[in-house]
Order: structure tokens, then sequence, then C-alpha cells
């Protein structure tokens, strides 16, 4: 199947590339950086998710994952309104199967930045009507919401070793999730399964039932 997966180049989407990849699917990365995978079934364009204007034309995609998001820059313009004109450019046609937002168990909660935590939002509400959307094609449309993930973007509170303890503390599970679990959850929510659709599944260790966000 054709995947269009959007922000690859590191941390979430970068895992979930590797991912599509190694069960045979040819992968359509879409991130600001430069590609951070080399493989022949590999297509990567360098563009910026709001550059409406220039966003490539590719047809017959089957599953679309939108990935791309930032924390505390821009939000609502990159995690929700670009969101939104992917789905509606490569996501709203015949050949989809399965579109995956990757949201925030944040959304969920409200414990995080403002502005992250209302396109995080928004997201939930877009994905349970692009749900009805696709319906019609037989395919589905979910979010996934992690909680705390071990990648780049989070680095300055991984690395922080008081602040570390306190996390850990509001985590029932005592641990992170890693870019690879959350990988297999996108590849089960898009390929494996058929019929939950319209749904946003939290998946951040039981760190939400705490509701108190920790940060620098």
């Amino acid at each position: 199947m054709n995947v269009l997966i959007t922000g690859t180049s590191q941390g979430i989407g970068l895992a979930i590339a590797r991912r599509f990849l190694h069960e045979g699917h040819a992968v359509i990365g879409f991130d600001r950086q430069k590609a951070g995978i080399a493989h022949k079934r590999y297509t990567h364009y360098q563009l910026d998710v709001r550059d409406y204007e220039n966003l490539p034309a590719i047809q017959d995609i089957h599953v679309l994952i939108n990935n791309a998001g930032t924390q505390n820059e821009n939000d609502i313009d990159i995690n929700l309104k670009a969101l939104i004109h992917i789905t509606e450019k490569y996501g709203i046609q015949d050949q989809i199967r399965s579109i995956l937002n990757i949201g925030s168990a944040s959304a969920h909660t409200g414990s995080e930045f403002f502005e992250y935590c209302a396109s995080k939002g928004g997201v939930l509400a877009y994905t349970k009507n692009v749900a009805v959307r696709v319906a019609e094609y037989g395919a589905t449309c979910n979010s996934l919401d992690p909680g705390g993930v071990l990648t780049p973007l989070n680095e300055c509170v991984i690395n922080d070793e008081s602040l570390w303890a306190q996390i850990m503390d509001e985590t029932p599970l005592k641990k992170w999730a890693t870019p690879e679990e959350i990988a297999e959850w996108a590849y089960f929510l898009t390929i494996t399964n058929t019929f939950c659709t319209g749904q946003s599944i939290v998946v951040d260790g039981g760190e939400s039932i705490n509701h108190k966000f920790i940060w620098k």
C-alpha cells in the first residue's frame, strides 16, 4: 500500500515510517528537515505542511498518518490547520483505507501549554468528523494520543534528573513509550484494524489518570 506520513525525519514519524517499510509498504514522507531514511520504497518531500500552495500532487494514497506537529510554536497552525488541509487533500478520496491522526493525551486532560492543548483537542473533534465521511469508502479514521514519548522534542525534561523523577512519580507504569512502541500502535490502527473508527486511543502509561503536567 501507499502510505503518506507527515513529520518523518525523527521521533515518532521516523519510527512509523520504518515500521511500514519493514512490512513492505511504499512510504511517502513530508518534513521540514531532510530525509532520515534511505530506502528504495521511501520518497521524501522536504516541505512545510503549512505551505498549501506547494504540496505535491500525489495519487492513490491508501493510508494517511498525520504525525507532523510542534509544541509551543504555532501549534494551531501546524497541529490542527495543516493537519486538516493535508487530510482534505490526500485523505478524503475513494482509494483511502485508513487515516490516523497523532494527537496527545493532553487533549483529554488540558494539562499542558494552552495552545497545544487546544490544537490537539481540535484534532479529536476533526477525527470524528472525518471518520463519518470516509466510512463510505470502507475506511477508518482514528487518533492515537500518546503521553510521554522518548523523542528529541522531550529531551529537556528527560535529561533533567529532578523533573524526570517528578514525571515518573506521576506515571503509574514508571516509564515513557519509545517511538517504536507508538509505531506499533499506528500500524495496528491503520492496517490490522478495520472496524474501530472515530475513536481517540490514549497510550500514556496511565499518566493522564493523575492530570498533573510537569515541565521545565
